[in-house]
């Protein structure tokens, strides 16, 4: 009974109560607490930290890139009057040296003037060596930065002679000595032989051989001068030849020499050149340069290079013209873009040294900057008050205007006038092309080339590496995680999934270097088998899991659920080897021994070693593992009670997968899909060390390509900071950066409607 009522007690007696108001168990809750805020905050700084870094990166790069495309700023100093302009003569020239401080005006006293470009004070005074009772009638150039200048005289002769600057520091201060020289002598060269006044000259020196050409009226005379020099005495000896050229019909109003000496430009008439072969001695032919019927030429002037005409109208037009070839072979003189200065006539045209600009006055006293490859006119301002006769440093920042008695001296900015929206993006057509192209061709090895820095072929080539990575990658990645994900056996896939996302640790530059050094000759040597290699591994498979579905159960039963993938192992391993050993055997049977020339040879097709197909292979293994991971993770994550309820409804494994799993994951599925495309938009590494990099715009499986990030990465290092290369670099990035943000916007945007149109499954 004691027993009985202590046990009636026992159980009738109140539970124990727990304290959660400890001191410990408060102080656990106070850490806690704390850890949640400084991991809220943390979070919350470090996303706001990556948004504020990367809208910094787009606001530098927009801050390098801006500059590309302001235009020129002119800025007017005060009129010079020197005292020496009432009796120095009619100018015909003027001229500045390379650091701005000494100009040279040459006159039609025969008089070369040197004077102080701050002051305006005479420096040196030189009288050429002209015949006695003569006068200079014209002058002329060779093309810019070449300081030859030759002169026709009223008997119908001329004088070559070259101004030069000699920089010297006596006392450690610089000082700047001009001077006249006679390359070929202080002889005349006779052109008229019946002593008629040289209206218009110019001559060109090529090598050691110097053409002068000089006109009267419409009669065109040109003599060649070639020096050649004995290799044993050091004699030189001189030969001089009259190059006889057909007649003119028209005056002459401008004679200009190409730099090959291969043609001769004869400006005539009111709207008319003629083109003459020096080589054939023959007329190339005649071209018309004006439209309109009341306009007549006013100006002309030879670019940097002289392969180009700048022709000025009366109507304040101006146009570039030069050679090209007809789509018949022969050499025609084509119109290849026009600019407008207002409506005064031009009156004087000057190109740049070193660039393919220009500057041009007109007959209200305007100045007009422009650039001829990028198609730009970057300023046209009001400077003098009528027409005058300029001339433009070669550095092209100073400009001097002598009009109406005074010297009116300008300070020119121009830093980046080869850079416009339809240099960057459109066809141009380029100096010795015959028609135009995208190009890109940043550097050359002298002042005459015209920089091509078209970025269409280097967003062509990374779309197009991006493209054939993502045909290999995308479609055995996808494959491969849902397989991974659904059906493969657990124990399988613990193993499979991490050898896979390691191979993204693989170094890109080992990549690369692997596929430039081993795969590109590799493929090169055992074509035949490669593309057997991708038609008879889809063939292998299907038979070998056509055979295992027709086995005996008692054999498949032996192989665990799924694990039946292994089994494929032996079967690609074997059709490798298969494809690849038997690639000799169908080049000699098919392709004549060599796959490669019959590519080149009856297919016409180009073929670098280094190609979109070996940058398609290597890219798409470093592709792999990224679109794998998360496809695979979005796959696997599906519900488990969905795929067992569509499996309960009747529906058979692969309907499913078809119509239940892959549409859930679908916004997974497509995610990875997009980071694997900005993966391969943004790889350097591999494309730079697996292609040829050339700036081709060809879909050509078998031609390589030059992409934007290898690009920068190539050219960055060899760029004059903040020079127009520099800064086209920096747009390239600012392109790509720009693309790879509006590729995940458009992802996002699409991931989360598939996420609102399937979350309902």
């Amino acid at each position: 009974m004691n027993d009985l009522a202590n046990s009636t007690m026992t159980q009738k007696a109140p539970p124990e109560r727990i304290d959660f108001n400890t001191p410990e168990l408060q102080r656990k809750r106070r850490v806690r607490a704390l850890k949640d805020r400084l991991t809220h905050w943390y979070v919350l700084v470090g996303g706001l930290a990556v948004l504020a870094a990367i809208t910094l990166i787009f606001f530098y790069l927009a801050y390098v890139v801006v500059p590309l495309f302001q235009g020129a700023e002119l800025t007017t100093r005060k009129a010079i009057t020197p005292a020496w302009m009432q009796d120095a003569g009619k100018p015909l020239m003027i001229a500045l040296e390379e650091q701005n401080l000494v100009g040279m005006r040459v006159s039609d006293k025969g008089q070369a003037l040197f004077f102080d470009t701050k002051t305006g004070a005479e420096l040196q005074r030189v009288d050429l060596p002209l015949p006695a009772g003569t006068t200079v009638t014209s002058i002329g150039a060779d093309q810019p930065g070449n300081p030859l200048v030759v002169v026709g005289l009223s008997n119908g002769q001329a004088l070559a002679f070259r101004h030069t600057y000699k920089i010297t520091y006596p006392d450690n201060k610089k000082t700047i000595t001009p001077a006249i020289e006679y390359p070929y002598g202080q002889e005349m060269f006779t052109l008229d032989e019946d002593g008629r006044p040289l209206e218009h000259v110019s001559l060109n020196v090529n090598d050691d051989t110097l053409v002068v050409a000089g006109s009267t009226g419409a009669h065109l005379q040109v003599l060649s001068l070639a020096r050649e020099e004995n290799m044993m005495t050091g004699e030189v000896t001189t030969e001089q030849s009259r190059i006889d050229l057909p007649q003119m019909t028209e005056t002459v109003k401008a004679i200009y020499i190409d730099p090959r000496q291969q043609w001769l430009y004869v400006i005539n008439g009111r709207a008319q050149a003629d083109v003459f072969s020096l080589r054939d001695k023959s007329l190339n032919g005649r071209y018309k340069l004006l439209e309109d019927g009341n306009a007549e030429v006013t100006a002309s002037n030879q670019l940097v290079g002289g392969i180009s005409l700048i022709i000025g109208d009366s109507k304040g037009g101006l146009a570039q013209w030069f050679m090209a070839r007809d789509p018949d072979g022969e050499q025609r003189l084509k119109r290849i873009r026009d600019f407008s200065m207002g409506t005064s006539p031009v009156v004087q045209i000057d190109a740049e040294e070193r660039r393919k600009g220009f500057v041009a006055l007109d007959a209200s006293g305007k100045l007009g900057v422009f650039h001829s490859t990028a198609h730009r006119t970057l300023l046209v301002e009001p400077v003098a008050e009528g027409a005058g006769i300029l001339a433009l440093s070669p550095r092209a920042n100073r400009i001097i205007v002598e009009e109406g008695g005074k010297l009116l001296p300008m300070s020119l900015r121009n830093p980046h006038p080869e850079v416009s929206w339809s240099a960057l993006w459109s066809k141009v057509w380029y100096e010795n092309y015959d028609e135009p192209k995208y190009v890109w061709q940043s550097t050359a090895s002298n002042t005459d080339f015209e920089p091509k820095l078209s970025l269409s072929p280097l967003t062509f080539g990374t779309l197009k590496a991006a493209f054939y990575a993502m045909i290999l990658a995308a479609p055995l990645a996808i494959a491969a995680a849902i397989y991974t994900a659904y059906f493969m056996a657990p124990g399988m896939r613990r193993k499979v999934k991490p050898v896979i996302e390691l191979m993204e640790a693989m170094p890109t530059v080992i990549l690369g270097f692997f596929a430039g050094l081993f795969l590109a000759p590799y493929l090169e040597g055992h074509l035949p088998g490669v593309f057997s290699l991708f038609l008879l591994m889809p063939v292998g498979i299907l038979v070998s899991g056509f055979a295992w579905s027709r086995l005996p159960e008692s054999i498949r039963l032996r192989v665990p659920d799924g694990w039946e993938s292994a089994i494929l192992i032996p079967v690609i391993l074997f059709t490798g080897w298969a494809a690849l050993t038997m690639s000799p055997f169908l080049e000699t049977w098919f392709f004549g021994g060599d796959m490669r020339l019959w590519i080149t040879n009856d297919l016409g097709i180009t073929y670098d070693q280094r190609n979109a197909l070996v940058v398609g292979i290597a890219m798409g293994f470093a592709v792999i593992p990224n679109i794998y991971s998360i496809a695979e993770d979005a796959v696997f994550s599906v519900p488990r009670s969905l795929t067992l309820g569509s499996l309960a409804l009747g529906a058979t494994p692969w309907q499913t997968l078809t119509r239940v799993v892959i549409l859930t994951a679908s916004p997974g599925i497509f995610s990875a899909l997009m980071i694997g495309m900005g993966r391969a938009v943004g790889e350097t590494m591999i494309v730079l060390m697996a292609t040829g990099n050339t700036p081709v715009m060809e879909m050509n499986l078998f031609e390589g390509m030059r992409t934007l990030a290898a690009n920068v990465a190539v050219e960055m290092p060899e760029s004059e900071v903040g020079g127009s290369h520099y800064r086209v670099l920096f747009l390239a990035a600012l392109v790509l950066l720009m693309f790879t943000f509006v590729m995940n916007t458009l992802a996002e945007l699409i991931r989360q409607r598939l996420r609102k149109k399937y979350s309902s499954l």
